[in-house]
């Protein structure tokens, strides 16, 4: 791995770990409920297979590896091209939007620090992370369904 790569990774796992370590409060009480556990499931299931790939798209592309390049692949067809740009709006437009206002109407803590984090692990982690936080959050609030 890089060292790019690798300090990227760090900060990934420092942010997730400053989200976790914000929002502790949350984990002193209660269970999970079962869409709390499919939102924890899938964050994980993204997470994995996410750098499983990225470490894939690593080894092969070496020195060349990076944000510009990696973003250039993901435009190489018109099939490819449709989903970057579904990728792109959602992770860079919509989440950060969504989870700053949704974690103050919810009153969550830290909700700005979603977007960084799916930038440097997986946007499915972080948006399912930021669910199954929010449904714990609504929890403690007395709003859950």
């Amino acid at each position: 791995m890089q060292t790019a790569s690798l300090i990227y990774t760090l900060i990934g796992v420092a942010i997730t770990a400053l989200v976790l370590l914000i929002n502790r409060h949350l984990f002193r009480q209660g269970g999970v409920t079962i869409l709390e556990a499919v939102y924890y499931l899938t964050a994980l299931v993204g997470l994995v297979v996410g750098w499983y790939f990225n470490l894939q798209y690593l080894a092969e592309f070496g020195a060349q590896a990076g944000w510009a390049h990696w973003t250039g692949l993901l435009f190489v067809n018109p099939a490819s091209a449709s989903a970057a740009q579904d990728l792109i709006l959602g992770n860079v437009v919509v989440l950060p939007i969504w989870t700053i206002v949704e974690a103050r109407r919810a009153r969550m803590r830290a909700g700005w620090l979603y977007f960084p984090m799916s930038v440097l692990t997986s946007y499915a982690f972080a948006l399912a992370l930021f669910l199954a936080l929010r449904e714990r959050q609504l929890r403690a609030n007395g709003l859950a369904l």
